[in-house]
């Protein structure tokens, strides 16, 4: 059996497969249909200072190879987890993590603060990506101020593991990468749903109520894994990929783009056992190709920039 443990910072994993926050609820929901143990680790949904009844109906919309989704960071709160969630789940031998979004920094710093003496809670995912909200979440992660402001504050108030989400909406990712890994981000997670639009025809109207959302699903894999690949190269701190994986191959071409751990999350909804299902093919590839660590073929295609070019060029 190969060797599927991995490392976020100080943070270790038993294999590098995570849940994307939104896809997973709290971990609980899926306990019926999957060992939660099992996980490397998964990322409750956003969380936010005070509770959100999130965006109007109708706000999700399938589409090609994908989905759209303007659901908006519903949920009940940081002291709704803390007091109600918290206590039924962190006796769970795998990685709690909890995805945190704001409509300012103070709102991260106050949700991490609380957050922070949870020993159960292994890290925080900070949001700065989100396309779906008025205020906040996709505002700070499009511009390397932004994006610099909220890990500096975070990364003072928060003792632990610090993750940043970042948005695929935008010019550089590269850029941005750095902006969060110079103030104190221990890993960056990417990519977040890329912003996208449905009509439906014969109503003549937006299929979504806000009219523009997030869209996730394999279409948006071969973004998510070139913008892995440049971040990858860019940064020292680890790399959690995530856009559009739907099996162990596709988790596998992440990993080799330069991710350190991968993050399932539309395929959720069309398996809930579809993330033990991935680390079983992981596994199973490596042990065909007496691959022993899996962190031996991490970045595997960052390190052949000759046969890269040679590719590109021709």
């Amino acid at each position: 059996m190969a060797k599927l443990d991995i490392n976020i910072g100080a943070l270790s994993l038993k294999n590098p497969v995570l849940t994307a926050s939104g896809t997973f609820g709290y971990g609980e929901e899926f306990a019926d249909f999957i060992d939660l143990n099992r996980l490397g680790g998964f990322i409750v949904k956003g969380t936010t200072l005070n509770p959100r009844e999130g965006n109007p109906y109708p706000r999700m919309a399938e589409t090609p190879s994908g989905m759209l989704n303007a659901v908006g960071l519903q949920n009940k709160g940081v002291d709704y987890f803390i007091e109600n969630i918290y206590p039924r789940i962190k006796d769970l031998d795998t990685n709690i993590m909890v995805n945190v979004s704001g409509a300012c920094p103070d709102d991260y710093v106050a949700v991490c603060e609380k957050l922070a003496p949870l020993s159960g809670i292994a890290a925080v995912e900070i949001n700065i990506s989100c396309p779906n909200v008025k205020q906040g979440g996709m505002a700070f992660g499009t511009t390397c101020s932004g994006a610099a402001e909220v890990t500096r504050a975070v990364r003072r108030a928060y003792p632990g593991t610090l993750i940043v989400k970042l948005s695929p909406n935008v010019t550089d990712i590269t850029e941005i990468a750095r902006a969060v890994e110079a103030e104190g981000a221990d890993a960056v997670s990417l990519i977040n749903t890329l912003l996208g639009m449905a009509i439906d025809v014969e109503r003549m109207r937006p299929c979504l109520s806000t009219v523009t959302g997030g869209l996730s699903g394999p279409a948006v894999k071969p973004v998510a894994v070139r913008m892995v690949w440049q971040v990858a190269k860019a940064v020292n701190i680890p790399v959690i990929g995530l856009g559009g994986i739907m099996s162990g191959k596709d988790a596998l071409e992440f990993i080799m783009a330069g991710a350190t751990a991968v993050e399932i999350g539309t395929a959720n909804f069309i398996n809930p056992a579809i993330t033990i299902k991935i680390i079983d093919e992981i596994n199973d590839f490596c042990n065909r190709h007496n691959i022993d660590d899996i962190n031996s073929i991490r970045g595997i295609i960052c390190n052949d920039s000759v046969k890269i070019t040679e590719v590109v060029e021709s």
